[in-house]
């Protein structure tokens, strides 16, 4: 696999999308299905530690007791 620069959340997402439904048709030879396989992970990877990080930025603006506003962290679904 040719060195490539490291692409946008969303291109990532696409590629990583693209790469699925290749291998979802079982019909790349297996050297070609393993690249693909590995372009994926590390797709994966990459797109995961985004969405952590971005994550772990979100805040939740709400009113205080006195009107004004409070930064609270973002907690997620816990």
């Amino acid at each position: 696999m040719a060195a490539r620069k490291k692409l946008d959340f969303e291109k990532s997402m696409a590629r990583l999308e693209e790469i699925v439904s290749l291998l979802e048709k079982g019909d790349a030879p297996l050297a070609q299905a393993m690249s693909l396989f590995e372009e994926g992970a590390k797709l994966l990877r990459e797109c995961t530690k985004e969405l952590d990080e971005a994550e772990q930025k979100v805040s939740i603006l709400t009113a205080g007791k006195d009107g004004e506003i409070v930064e609270e962290p973002f907690l997620g679904n816990n």
